[in-house]
Order: C-alpha cells, then structure tokens, then sequence
C-alpha cells in the first residue's frame, strides 16, 4: 500500500489534502483487508477520525472512494513497474525476469490478499461500475505492456505471449493462500522461462 501524499485538487489547503489522504489512506487499507462491500462509509469515517460530510466532500459516493483507492494502487503498482522498467531498458528479457521477481516478492508477503483490481472486480459484477472500468483498464494496460516486451524479446506472435504472461501473473495473484512463501518467485520465473522459449520456437504458420 501506498504510504506517500497526494498532490490535493487546485486551490486545496495543505489541511484539506492531509483530510482527503486520510480518508483514502484508512479506506484502501479496510478495502483491502475486508472487502469492498463489508466496508461501510461508516465504519470508513469512524476509523479515519473525520465527520461524515468530510468524507462526501472529496468523495460524492461510496463507489467514488471505491474507484480512487483503485487508482491509488494503479499509480503504485505502475510505478514501481517503471521503475524496474528503467534499469533494463536494453534487454527485454532481463526487463521481464526482473517484473516476475518483484511480482513474486509481492505474492509471497505475509497477509497478502490478491490483487486489488482483481479482488474488487469479483465483488462488483457490474460492467459499468466505476471500479471495475478502473480494473479492466489496469488489466488491458498489463497486457499491452506485456506486449511491448514481448516485442522487445523478439519472439513470435507476441500478443499471444502477452496474454499467456498476463494469465501467469493474474493467477499468481489469486494463488497465494496455496503458495509457499518463497514459491511464488521461482513458478513464475520457470513459467516465464518456459513460455519466452516455446514463443521463440514457435513459427507462425507452422
């Protein structure tokens, strides 16, 4: 979970960002522990210490907090993707490998709960609701990403190879309760390993 600030709206007081970070900071953390629907605004304000028109100032409706604790853990998650991105920019194979260490660590962590796109799109089976628009565009960004490194790998059909990538690293996500704490990491490397080579060998039209 994210710990730094927010930049707050234009022409907010540094008083009035510390409230809505609060605010967001208490909900994903029970959101993510408890589960979306389990957490009532109530029990949201009661835990951040605010009154109930602070929280409907920043947020208008429940579902508006549900969408900006998504974003928050979209930014976080991003983040540190480009960052690992960054040191390997030459090698897209070393970028990929270096992607499912750290996506390993993350799995293997006490209390894990599962990714939190993944987690409230279960809860909320609703196309169009406002977290789980947020949670398909993290998924579609995943496997575009995972294409680009694909391509990067110099591998046959890459969009093929993304989406193989992408279910590797969704189902790690839910697996973690049948996982060993150090098991994580070396599954979705060897996995990785397996699909880069059999992607390699594989000729289109074949």
């Amino acid at each position: 979970m994210r710990t730094e600030q927010e930049a707050g709206r234009p022409g907010e007081e540094p008083g009035q960002v510390d409230v809505r970070e609060r605010i967001l900071e208490t909900a994903s953390d029970l959101f993510y522990r408890r589960g979306v629907r389990a957490v009532g605004v109530d029990t949201v304000v009661e835990a951040a210490g605010v009154a109930k028109t602070s929280l409907y100032r920043y947020f208008r409706t429940k579902d508006d907090l549900i969408a900006a604790f998504l974003r928050r853990e979209d930014e976080d998650f991003w983040a540190h993707w480009d960052g690992v991105a960054a040191r390997h920019a030459q090698d897209g194979e070393a970028e990929l490998e270096a992607h499912m260490a750290w996506i390993g660590e993350r799995v293997g962590r006490p209390h894990y709960r599962g990714c939190p796109q993944l987690n409230v799109a279960a809860e909320f089976p609703e196309e169009d609701h406002p977290a789980r628009v947020v949670a398909r565009s993290h998924k579609q960004q995943l496997r575009h990403r995972l294409r680009g490194i694909a391509e990067r790998a110099r591998v046959n059909r890459p969009d093929t190879l993304a989406a193989q990538l992408s279910v590797v690293i969704n189902g790690a996500f839910v697996s973690s309760e049948v996982l060993a704490d150090d098991d994580a990491t070396s599954i979705l490397l060897q996995m990785t390993r397996a699909l880069v080579a059999a992607a390699r060998n594989d000729h289109p039209g074949a």
